[in-house]
């Protein structure tokens, strides 16, 4: 357990939004973790757990304590079948893909260089380019701060849905991620669903194959959180259903929409807010993302606030040509917790 010298966020979250907590602290084993949230709870403090700050917008300075968890560790076991992966929570998603790599252990490879530590994989369900975090978790490890009480659910008790889970509910205050445990099989199956890696041969294809061009897509359109402030996808892909999907595709046959269940479909949010020319489209110090529009960014000194103002502008632009009501995929973060995200900019 140790506590940062600085009090000021602005380092811990890839948006680079400039704010500040009471104090910071660092957990690296479930020991220290406990240690800390006790502090905080003897100080009356909120308390927010914290990863790679890769999908959260604070919106205001945090009065409370940030910690900061960075439990490390990888154990490889095997099975004739598949591999089984403990994976603490601290660890960087994307160096926890090539470390398996090099051990030519695949099957992370459609969700190479999403951003964050894997703590924060099951809370979201974790997706892209056809895989989610869902298809390969065998199990999540968790502790309930207040007993120390350390809890393992199964994939299937997690409850995964589009970017969502039971640790957005039933676990979602007082609780800690500690560790995932992944399942990947041996009999590597490619999946190739998805924009570029369609193109690509079943039967020929390799996991570098496939790693290289998800890497290729995400870096052409995605910009470098060390570079210009960004959560990544900021909206979720609206889930509508057939009737509208087949409205849209009838006015815009180019409109990319994917099957989600037999009564709905799932359309891209970018190419919406694309639709309604927000490209490059700024309020204050956040702007809309010239390549992709899913995205925004911080130009450079941009507030929590200017960020939601502008979240609430192409939320409305949306609803207005498509009658579809965007949410965000970002965690919205006020002065003593997460607060509703779609409140926010409604």
């Amino acid at each position: 357990m140790s506590a940062c010298q600085s009090t000021q966020l602005k380092a811990f979250n890839t948006f680079g939004i400039s704010a500040s907590a009471d104090h910071i602290g660092i957990a690296t084993s479930i020991e220290s973790l406990l240690a800390l949230w006790l502090e905080a709870m003897k100080k009356h403090h909120p308390v927010l757990l914290l990863g790679g700050g890769s999908n959260v917008l604070f919106t205001k300075n945090f009065k409370g304590t940030v910690i900061l968890n960075r439990i490390l560790g990888i154990n490889i076991q095997e099975s004739d079948a598949a591999w089984h992966i403990h994976v603490g929570a601290g660890e960087n998603w994307h160096k926890l893909i090539t470390y398996l790599f090099k051990q030519q252990i695949y099957g992370l490879e459609n969700l190479a260089l999403i951003p964050g530590n894997v703590g924060s994989a099951p809370i979201q369900n974790i997706g892209a380019y056809g895989v989610e975090f869902k298809h390969v978790c065998e199990y999540v490890d968790f502790v309930e701060l207040k007993t120390g009480n350390s809890i393992r659910l199964t994939a299937n008790e997690c409850q995964f849905a589009y970017r969502d889970s039971i640790f957005k509910r039933q676990y979602k205050d007082g609780y800690a991620i500690t560790a995932v445990g992944l399942r990947l099989n041996k009999k590597w199956e490619p999946i190739l669903t998805y924009g570029a890696l369609s193109q690509f041969s079943r039967e020929k294809v390799t996991p570098e194959q496939i790693f290289d061009a998800v890497c290729e897509m995400r870096l052409s359109k995605l910009p470098d959180p060390a570079l210009i402030g960004n959560a990544g996808s900021f909206f979720k892909n609206p889930i509508i259903s057939i009737e509208l999907a087949y409205t849209i595709k009838s006015e815009y046959p180019g409109c990319p929409q994917y099957p989600h269940d037999k009564h709905s479909v799932k359309i891209a949010a970018g190419w919406l807010i694309e639709q309604c020319q927000l490209k490059g489209y700024a309020i204050g110090g956040a702007a809309v993302h010239m390549k992709q529009a899913l995205v925004l960014i911080n130009k450079g000194n941009a507030t929590g606030q200017e960020v939601i103002a502008l979240a609430a502008y192409i939320r409305n632009k949306v609803a207005e040509k498509f009658n579809i009501f965007l949410e965000p995929e970002v965690r919205f973060i006020g002065s003593t917790g997460e607060i509703d995200a779609v409140e926010c900019i409604s």
